[in-house]
């Protein structure tokens, strides 16, 4: 059989994740027609349409991944809250507490957002939060407070100890609460072909400081082995593509379909964000795990 003109299928990572989870009633179009117009504090109108456009999709599976139900929701790293946002009209039913973190001491603000909402209709609120570096305070909430902690984000910025930030949510959250967290997939399909042709995959400085820049990004796999050891129980886990930014020829190459095939079920694992959801089932532990923690004492070390 002659097969000199048959066509691969591209490689897409949108062939290996959920379809795009949508309230119901609601298109895409819809929702991010409102998230374009949000304001925080009297900033203009669009300024964050960038953000907006980019992530719209993730910030959608990212709400799929919050359970429809009621009580203590804790969102770190709530800030330019359009997840928020999501949260105060799909799952209303929750009670939302908020932290950022801008520098400075410990403490609480207050963020005004307006909004043309999801309905058609102006909105403006005032969002409370606490001050909170998450990987060095302990967390302003009692022990088994929450129901669910949506950590979005965040993991990715963390410079030097992550597991302060792991222990506390485990803390803060009840028995068999639920963990949200979603953070970029380090082993993505851009990536890959980054390294392929010898370019630097690493995050540029930010003029914000250390915590502006991705720091330490995870594979699915490490995210796992991080999550289990803080004693969470998987979910949902899966890794999704929202930007619709990478170039055809990344998908075609025959040589990073070469690669990835000789890997079983990787094609699974090249979306750019690792989406999941945990269940805490288990203590968490108390040492650093050693494949993420160098040069401290033995004894430290898992």
């Amino acid at each position: 059989m002659n097969t000199s003109h048959v066509v691969e299928r591209p490689l897409d990572p949108r062939d290996f994740q959920p379809a795009l989870p949508l309230p119901e009633g609601y298109s895409r179009e819809r929702i991010l027609e409102s998230l374009c117009t949000v304001s925080i504090d009297g900033s203009a109108t669009g300024e964050l349409l960038g953000y907006a456009t980019g992530d719209c999709e993730r910030f959608l599976h990212t709400l799929a991944l919050v359970p429809e139900g009621q009580g203590e929701l804790l969102e770190i790293g709530a800030n330019p809250y359009f997840t928020t946002m999501l949260l105060r009209r799909f799952r209303p039913d929750y009670n939302l507490s908020l932290t950022n973190f801008f520098g400075g001491a410990a403490g609480d603000a207050v963020q005004r957002v307006r909004m043309r909402g999801f309905d058609g209709e102006d909105e403006q609120c005032d969002l409370a939060f606490h001050s909170l570096n998450v990987e060095e305070w302990s967390f302003p909430f009692s022990d088994d407070q929450m129901d669910v902690v949506i950590f979005g984000e965040v993991l990715e910025h963390m410079t030097n100890d992550p597991m302060h930030a792991m222990r506390e949510i485990s803390r803060v959250l009840k028995p068999g609460g639920q963990l949200v967290l979603t953070t970029p997939n380090v082993a993505r399909i851009e990536n890959v072909m980054a390294l392929l042709e010898g370019r630097n995959l690493y995050d540029p400085y930010s003029a914000y400081g250390p915590y502006g820049r991705h720091n330490r990004e995870y594979t699915r796999h490490e995210l796992h082995q991080l999550a289990t050891y803080c004693g969470f129980e998987a979910e949902v886990s899966f890794t999704a593509n929202v930007h619709d930014d990478i170039p055809a020829d990344t998908l075609n190459m025959d040589a990073l379909r070469d690669i990835l095939g000789s890997t079983t079920h990787r094609e699974h694992d090249l979306g750019q964000y690792l989406m999941t959801r945990w269940r805490k089932t288990a203590a968490c532990g108390m040492q650093r795990p050693g494949w993420l923690y160098r040069s401290y004492p033995s004894e430290q070390l898992a």
